[in-house]
């Protein structure tokens, strides 16, 4: 049995896929890959990942946006830390909805390229066992 805190990534640039799943399962983590928010949504029901890193622009500009609030209405996945990490900002300079407004239901927004040692650090702090209130 694989103990290991499962990552989704939904992603439809393949290349970045393979590389964050590189560097992720090279930490110690397992992932899993989607190339859109359809597939996204349908692994995350069957393997509840422990966190999901979501791009924005895939088959439709906003499309992650949407698989967002459509992850956050299954019970079983309302808890699982969701990081937005996308270029939409430099991509689609017109967009201007700030990440940290509060109309999204993530928990990181963070734009492509990551830092990938500020990224390990955040997943690790949301992964991190909650200590346990007395």
């Amino acid at each position: 049995m694989d103990l290991r805190k499962k990552i989704l990534i939904v992603d439809d640039d393949a290349d970045f896929t393979e590389s964050l799943s590189a560097f992720l399962e090279a930490k110690g983590f397992h992932t899993l890959k989607a190339r859109d928010g359809g597939e996204g949504l349908k692994i995350a029901r069957l393997q509840r990942p422990d966190l999901i890193i979501m791009d924005v622009v895939m088959n439709e500009r906003t499309e992650g946006f949407f698989t967002v609030q459509q992850l956050r209405r299954v019970p079983e996945l309302q808890a699982t830390p969701i990081f937005v990490l996308s270029s939409i900002y430099s991509t689609h300079p017109e967009f201007q909805i700030s990440p940290d407004s509060g109309w999204l239901a993530h928990d990181e927004f963070l734009s492509k390229p990551p830092d990938m040692n500020d990224l390990l650090g955040r997943i690790r702090r949301h992964l991190a066992p909650k200590e346990a209130t007395a």
